[in-house]
């Protein structure tokens, strides 16, 4: 398969399907197959993807008849590889569980062909080699995400949607004018010319103003100290499916642009920026734990984590060293499972206990023993506990911060570990161990007597633990791959190459 085509799989697949669940919208039964099958094809896409970078090769193809930097370009190193296959696999999990429990609403408000929509705009993002082009993306995913957020209809729910746009619409235009601002400094947009121009500008001063401002624009995106709060004013009103693929994939997004831009792009004013960026990893980490230790809600404790686990992500960025990159790397793929498969579990316990509410919860440790088993698994690897991805991803982490001389975001994150553990211990006790209320026995005995709904809903859940124990029980390949992709991004001579062509760089 060559390069080309690879490259616009991703894309395409989740185009067609678009295309194709509009068109089969009042056949229900044959949208969800499309669905599913769509999401199966960009899982096999996303596959042949990756063996092809998997040796260090950037893919990189041009779009009609111009070449960069002045075309579209579309690149495939390992780090956007590795976060389109784990989409894909988001997308496939996600996909099946949402054939069940109030799917019908669900269609009625044309979730399948608004999914894939989502799909879409995050795999374009992590190809795209433009600058602009990743503005267009990021809008292509959160038109999707808004009409997503507000499916079901509800009060609360169109009040999420509208803190939601309103605060992502502040940050969207921020990310636009940057962009403007960018252009007018350098006249280019591409990301791989606009490595090779920005260190050449007189007054770096001005660079390293676009530097933060693109920093405010995409932690925003990422749901950074102290621009999170649409987070939490909004996940915690989606059905079970639609915040699952919101926790695992929105904010990386943002993460994964962060990345790319401050190892590609603004690599002159890492003393400046690299403390601002520390700073806020420890207040990410610090605000979203707290907030998450002080609710009784599932879902708006796991929306929290989500916050403080972001910050996890940005510590690589700021120590900046190859393993503190490669930490950062393994921790955005673990999480995304971890994370979205906490979700589905909450949607599962819902259903099996009655409530969101911890304190209506009780006793399912009895009434659903696979259930409490499967919430074991990422909630032990949140934590950070040994035999789990979290574990390493952690341990990294720290490692490399403590390694480089940065104790105090070490230790922030080993605190927050910990504080991290006695959530997942609280929804345990109150959801799992105590006596069962009469709320949640009465819903334990109709979970019981619906084994399709409870299969349909298991077997994703089963599967994203059975990878979480994967990654925590045969680390090196993991980590190694880590260690490679923070390599590509530290030394980008391969993708200013695969982008450009060899002899602008001579």
């Amino acid at each position: 398969m060559n390069g080309h085509l690879l490259l616009v799989l991703p894309v395409v697949v989740p185009l067609a399907t678009l295309a194709l669940c509009t068109l089969l919208w009042r056949r229900p039964l044959a949208q969800r197959l499309a669905s599913v099958a769509g999401s199966a094809a960009l899982l096999a896409g996303a596959v042949a993807l990756l063996v092809a970078v998997y040796d260090g090769t950037v893919l990189a193809t041009h779009f009609g008849a111009w070449a960069s930097p002045f075309g579209i370009s579309f690149v495939a190193d390992l780090l956007s590889a590795a976060m389109v296959l784990i989409t894909a696999v988001m997308a496939v999990a996600v996909s099946v569980y949402s054939l069940v429990d109030e799917v019908r609403e669900r269609e009625r408000a044309l979730f399948h062909p608004l999914y894939h929509g989502l799909l879409l705009g995050v795999c374009g993002a992590f190809l795209t080699a433009d600058i602009f082009n990743l503005y267009v993306w990021f809008e292509t995913m959160l038109i999707a995400s808004f009409g997503l957020l507000v499916v079901g209809g509800t009060r609360a729910q169109l009040d999420a949607g509208v803190k939601y746009v309103t605060l992502n619409l502040v940050a969207t235009t921020l990310f636009l004018v940057s962009v403007g601002f960018l252009y007018g400094l350098t006249g280019t947009l591409n990301m791989a010319d606009l490595a090779r121009v920005l260190p050449r500008v007189e007054n770096q001063g001005l660079v390293t103003t676009l530097a933060v401002m693109f920093l405010l624009a995409f932690g925003s995106k990422a749901a950074l100290f102290p621009v999170f709060y649409w987070l939490p004013a909004a996940y915690h009103t989606a059905s079970a499916p639609i915040v699952a693929i919101f926790a695992a994939l929105l904010t990386k997004v943002g993460v994964y642009a962060l990345l790319r831009t401050f190892t590609l792009m603004f690599t002159g004013d890492a003393g400046y920026t690299g403390p601002i960026i520390g700073a806020v990893a420890a207040m990410t980490m610090i605000t979203g734990v707290l907030g998450a230790a002080a609710h009784f809600d599932i879902r708006r404790i796991l929306s929290f984590h989500i916050i403080s686990q972001i910050g996890y992500m940005l510590v690589g960025l700021a120590v900046a060293t190859p393993l503190a990159l490669a930490g950062s790397v393994l921790y955005v793929i673990h999480h995304i499972v971890v994370k979205a498969n906490l979700f589905l579990i909450a949607g599962a316990v819902r259903l099996a206990s009655g409530s969101f509410d911890l304190k209506a919860m009780g006793g399912l440790h009895r009434s659903a023993p696979l259930l409490a088993l499967l919430f074991a698994v990422p909630a032990m690897s949140l934590a950070g506990l040994p035999a789990m991805s979290g574990f390493w991803a952690k341990f990294v982490v720290v490692k490399s911060s403590l390694d480089a001389g940065h104790h105090v975001l070490g230790g922030v994150a080993l605190v927050v570990g910990l504080l991290t553990l006695y959530s997942m211990v609280k929804i345990w006790n109150e959801a799992f161990w105590k006596a069962p209320t009469p709320l949640s026995s009465q819903a334990a005995a109709q979970w019981r007597a619906a084994p399709r709904l409870r299969w349909t809903m298991l077997a994703p859940i089963a599967v994203l633990a059975a990878i979480t124990l994967s990654i925590g029980l045969a680390a090196e390949p993991f980590i190694d791959y880590s260690l490679r992709a923070a390599a590509q991004l530290l030394a980008p001579t391969a993708y200013i190459e695969a982008v450009l062509g060899q002899e602008v760089m001579r």
